[in-house]
Order: structure tokens, then C-alpha cells, then sequence
């Protein structure tokens, strides 16, 4: 077995006792499903995970990716070549893939729930192994003659990757100046060149098709400007998939980064010796609406890669503080001859330990709760016309989550996994002998990847609270409410929650106070800027909150009958009531904070930084 063991337990806990997965299996789009069958795929994927797929975790790692500059070709080590394999060939590629190429139809948060396996064991497998998910895009907004590109994509086991970002404009997508010009074939020629382009190459598949931003001939300027432009590494028959010549489109270099070391983070240039030749996704130019529907898959997955990451950290540093003897008790700490003890029994672990228990169980069920909307979004849109209002709300819930999932559970998850997880270690956890040192590094990027953290927070606020009228946020503060109200023996728990939901309301009255008042004071829009992250930490331990007292309510009933699952009840009981004690508090922090925010900060000269 591997360094990764998968929390399969909690994971079955969130689907079936927390949300009720099963009151959908067996219905509409998901009839063919059960709960046994749910199971027993959940069951192969914690296998593969824990053996075939981490088998190649630490020496991908070590090994990295190798480029040769002269032919702009990456290789990749034969033991993670074939964990990308094992996940290939057991073909959980059908989870992504339109149904109408093979896929299989499954609830998202049955997706997601396989995901944060194979991204907690080996998350370059995942990450290499989204072509499927490209092709779905492709399918769905594509031409009737680029739905073959997607089935090539899917038949033949085609890459693909998303290039948006470029040198000088970095998260400014509508900066970019790559350009498109429209041959008298149809095709397109694009130039340019991307920086930081995640499987940019490997020796993985035959081809790769890159789906491009960039500024058609005549575009305007901005993001408006931009269209989506699907580029073949080869260029290749429509009909049998047979490859032909290069495509002129080229990785100049492979960048030697701090994680995450086995995927390939490339910069490409488009067409400066040959034409780079890309066909016009759908053949419409609204380029970021269709490259959204990569980035929201993209974030959810990075959001999932961390929280994954988190748990697997947790589960070794557990491990370790079970076994690990070092010191005596602390009620005994001047009596020099008493017993030395496992590491466990020393408060500050403890509290440690339940840290990662309470952050890494709470940030599933987000997870899990976000996938159980899109589940619901999912057959509100099979059912058409008649559900138009839920879907409305539903799609709005899941806008307003994602930056949740992905800001928040990435941030929360770096900073634990140093602070936390690695701790209990001591200078063992700074060395590779353990695999925290290499979490570490693989996590961080979690919190650049499709958007920093204040990015996220940015889009949260001004985005998923202003734009959408505050119908989202409302919604789920409404749910929140009634659950605090709901009485039970949580009820000082829920009392805390409860004063939290008001302190954050308070904290967005004052944020979109700033921003009307920024209409005739321009400098008032700075006081919102440097309290929306802030803002999205809050909502995050909010809803972490809420979904553990959820657990801790189903825990309660749970007992009395629980047999051996006794002290994992316990443990949910627990790790809800330490998260309200230690963590909600800083919630009435945050208001403070924010309704004492002024402009101090931007008014000093840059000298004085």
C-alpha cells in the first residue's frame, strides 16, 4: 500500500446520512444507480487510489517531468505512466465523457466523491486524465463537425488543456494578446504565446487538443474580445482520427516549480515558425462564457485536490501521533520517572488533530453539499419548464458556492497542512522520509490555480452577492437560520451559529455600503477590497459550521445503535462542537474589523511598505 489512505467511512457518511444521495438514486437521470452499486464503485476507486494509483505519488515527484527543448516534447516517468493507466483502463474516464460517447451518467457528488480519492493519492492522475472533460465542452458547445473532434478525444484517449493565461497579462485574461485570423478554409491561425499552461505536453496520448483563448481580428478589446479555439498538438483526420503533420504549436519550456512536480506546467508559443491552425468553438465568438464551463469544472477540482490533500494529511499525522512515543503526560510533567507516551496523549496534539478532524470533515461535506446542488441542477433541468424558479435558485446556490469550494477549502487547507499536519511530524515532517513535506508543496498551488484566493473572494462578493441581487447568499442564510432555530441538544452550538449568521450579514451590509457609497466616493470601494477575502473565510467557516452540527445532530440519534461505529459518532459529535468553541468567534472578530476598515492602508506612499 501507498502513503494514501482514503476516509471512505466519512465520505459514505456525508453521501447517504448527511445528504440523503440515495432519495435520488433510482430516479430520473440516475435510475440505473443504487446505493449498493454507488458503493461498490466508491469501494474499486479507494482501492486503486490506495495502491496502483499512489504507487507512483513519490518517485513522479522526485522524477519530475522531462523536456527537450529542441523538439518541445515532455516525458513523464514510466511508474506514474502506468497509474495514469490503471485509472485509464478501469475506465472511470465514462464519469466525464458525454454519455452519447460512452460516458456514464452519475450524480455529481458521486463524482466528486471518486475525485477526492484520486486527487488525495496521485492528483496529477486526475489532472492529466480531464480530457474527457474537455470533450464534454467540446461536444455540448461545439459544431456537428467538432462533436468528432470530442469523440476522437474520448475514443482515442486524447489530452487536452486550457490555455488563458499569458506573460504580461497573468489573471487579467482580457489583457491577453495572443490573436486569431480566419483563413478562406474556415480554419483559424493563431499567435501568441501562454504561460502556465498545466499539461501543456506529455507522452501520455497520441495528441492533444488545447482549447485557446484568443483576440480574433477585429475583436474588441477586454474579455468581449475573446474567442475559445480548439488547437491539435497534430492535426488529424475527422473521420478515423489519424494523425497528420505537427501543428505549430509548441512548448518552449517546462517550469521547475515548488510542487505538483509530475505535471507539466508549460509555456507554449502559437505559431511563430508554422501556422498554429484552431477551429472556432461552435463557431460563435463568446470565448470566456464557453471557457467557463472548463474554469467552474477546474475549480472544483482544485478545491477538491486541497480538501483531499488535507485529509490525507490528517490520516498520516493521526497515524503517526498513535505511534510515536515521546514525553510523559503532562498532569505528571515534574515527575521525571513517569511513563513515556505516544505523542496523542499531549494536549497540543490533540488539539492539532482535531483541527485537521474538524477542517478536513466539515470542508467534505462543502464539498459534498456543493456536488448534491449540482445534482439537484442536474434534474431540475430534465424536468424543464416546470422546475424553471428551483433551477433559477439552484444554479444561483451553486454559483455562489464554488468560489467557497475553491478559495476557502484551498487556503484553509495550505495553511493547516504546515501549521497542523506536518507539526505533529516535528523535524521528521520536514524531511521526505514522510510524505507531509511533499503535500505540502503539491497544496500550494491550490491557492493560485484557477484564480488566487483574492480573486475568489473578489467574484464572490462582487459577483455571486452583488450582481446576483444577494439571492443566492440569502438562500442559504435562510436555510442556516432555520436550522439554528431548530431546537434539539445542540442548542447552544446552534445559538453560536446563530450569532455568527448575524455578524456576517452585518459584515456584507457594511461591504455593499462601501460599494454604493464608491458611486460618488470612488476611494470607498478600497474599504471592500480589503475585507472580501476576509469576508469569504467567513462564509466558508459559517457553512463548515453548520454542515458539522448537521453531522453531530445525525451523530446523536445515531448512538444508541451504533455498535463499532460508536467513536466515529462520538468523534462527529466532537469535532462540531470544538469547530463552534474555537473558530465561530472569529466571526464577531471579522465584523469588527470590517466596520473599523478605512482607507489608512492605501493612503501611506508606497516608500513606507
Amino acid at each position: 500500500m501507498g502513503h494514501y489512505k482514503a476516509n471512505l467511512r466519512d465520505i459514505e457518511f456525508c453521501l447517504f446520512d448527511l445528504l440523503e444521495r440515495q432519495s435520488i438514486l433510482g430516479t430520473s437521470i440516475y435510475k440505473e444507480l443504487d446505493r449498493e452499486t454507488v458503493m461498490g464503485m466508491l469501494e474499486e476507486v479507494k482501492r486503486l487510489s490506495e495502491n496502483d494509483l499512489a504507487a507512483s505519488f513519490v518517485e513522479g515527484d522526485r522524477l519530475g517531468v522531462e523536456f527537450n527543448p529542441a523538439t518541445g516534447d515532455a516525458k513523464l516517468p514510466e511508474s506514474f505512466k502506468k497509474s495514469y493507466r490503471a485509472y485509464m483502463d478501469g475506465e472511470w474516464w465514462r464519469i466525464d465523457a458525454p454519455t452519447e460517447l460512452g460516458g456514464t451518467m452519475i450524480p455529481a457528488s458521486l463524482r466528486w466523491a471518486i475525485a477526492e480519492m484520486i486527487l488525495g493519492s496521485n492528483p496529477s492522475v486526475h489532472i492529466y486524465a480531464s480530457g474527457t472533460s474537455f470533450a464534454q465542452v467540446a461536444y455540448y458547445l461545439g459544431t456537428e463537425s467538432q462533436k468528432k473532434i470530442a469523440k476522437l478525444m474520448v475514443d482515442r484517449d486524447w489530452g487536452a488543456s486550457m490555455m488563458l493565461t499569458e506573460p504580461e497579462a497573468g489573471s487579467d485574461v482580457g489583457a491577453g494578446r495572443s490573436k486569431a485570423v480566419k483563413q478562406s478554409d474556415g480554419t483559424w491561425h493563431i499567435t501568441g504565446t501562454k504561460r502556465f499552461i498545466t499539461s501543456g505536453d506529455s507522452d501520455l496520448n497520441e495528441n492533444i487538443v488545447h482549447f485557446v483563448l484568443a483576440r480574433r481580428e477585429g475583436g474588441g478589446p477586454g474579455t468581449k474580445g475573446l474567442s475559445l479555439f480548439l488547437i491539435p498538438k497534430f492535426m488529424f483526420d475527422f473521420e478515423t482520427g489519424a494523425l497528420g503533420k505537427r501543428n505549430g504549436v509548441y512548448v518552449t519550456k517546462v517550469e521547475k516549480k515548488m510542487g505538483l512536480n509530475v505535471s507539466s506546467t508549460c509555456e507554449v508559443n502559437l505559431g511563430e515558425n508554422e501556422p498554429a491552425v484552431g477551429y472556432l468553438l461552435g463557431e460563435v465568438h463568446e470565448g470566456i462564457a464557453q471557457m467557463f464551463k472548463v474554469i467552474e469544472f477546474a475549480r472544483m477540482m482544485v478545491g477538491t485536490k486541497a480538501i483531499a490533500t488535507l485529509s490525507a494529511g490528517y490520516q498520516q499525522a493521526l497515524a503517526y501521533a498513535k505511534t510515536r512515543v515521546q514525553g510523559g503526560d503532562m498532569k505528571a510533567m515534574n515527575d521525571k520517572a513517569s511513563p513515556r507516551v505516544t505523542i496523542i496523549h499531549h494536549p497540543d496534539v490533540r488539539r492539532s488533530l482535531m483541527v485537521q478532524k474538524a477542517y478536513s470533515e466539515g470542508m467534505r461535506a462543502l464539498l459534498l453539499y456543493t456536488a448534491s446542488i449540482q445534482d439537484e441542477v442536474a434534474m431540475a433541468r430534465v424536468a424543464g419548464a416546470a422546475d424553471q424558479e428551483r433551477l433559477s435558485d439552484l444554479e444561483a446556490l451553486n454559483d455562489l458556492l464554488l468560489p467557497v469550494v475553491k478559495g476557502y477549502g484551498s487556503e484553509k487547507s495550505w495553511t493547516l497542512l504546515g501549521t497542523e499536519s506536518l507539526q505533529i511530524f516535528g523535524g521528521s515532517g520536514f524531511t521526505q522520509d514522510w510524505p507531509l513535506e511533499q503535500y505540502v508543496r503539491d497544496a500550494k498551488i491550490d491557492t493560485l490555480y484557477e484564480g488566487t484566493t483574492a480573486i475568489q473572494g473578489l467574484d464572490f462578493f462582487f459577483r455571486k452577492i452583488i450582481k446576483d441581487g444577494g439571492r443566492a447568499i440569502g438562500l442559504l442564510s435562510k436555510e442556516i437560520g432555520a436550522f439554528t432555530q431548530s431546537g434539539g441538544e445542540l442548542t447552544q452550538e446552534k445559538a453560536s451559529l446563530k450569532k455568527s449568521l448575524d455578524d456576517l450579514g452585518a459584515i456584507i451590509a457594511t461591504l455593499i455600503g462601501h460599494a454604493v457609497e464608491s458611486q460618488t466616493e470612488a476611494e470607498e470601494i478600497y474599504k471592500v477590497g480589503l475585507n472580501t477575502s476576509r469576508t469569504l473565510m467567513a462564509v466558508g467557516d459559517i457553512i463548515t459550521s453548520w454542515l458539522l452540527l448537521r453531522q453531530a445532530e445525525i451523530a446523536i440519534v445515531k448512538i444508541p445503535t451504533a455498535g463499532k461505529d460508536e467513536e466515529f459518532y462520538r468523534g462527529k459529535i466532537a469535532a462540531a462542537k470544538f469547530f463552534v468553541l474555537n473558530y465561530l468567534p472569529h466571526i464577531a472578530a471579522d465584523r469588527v474589523i470590517v466596520e473599523a476598515t478605512d482607507n489608512s492602508i492605501m493612503e501611506i506612499s508606497e516608500g513606507s511598505f
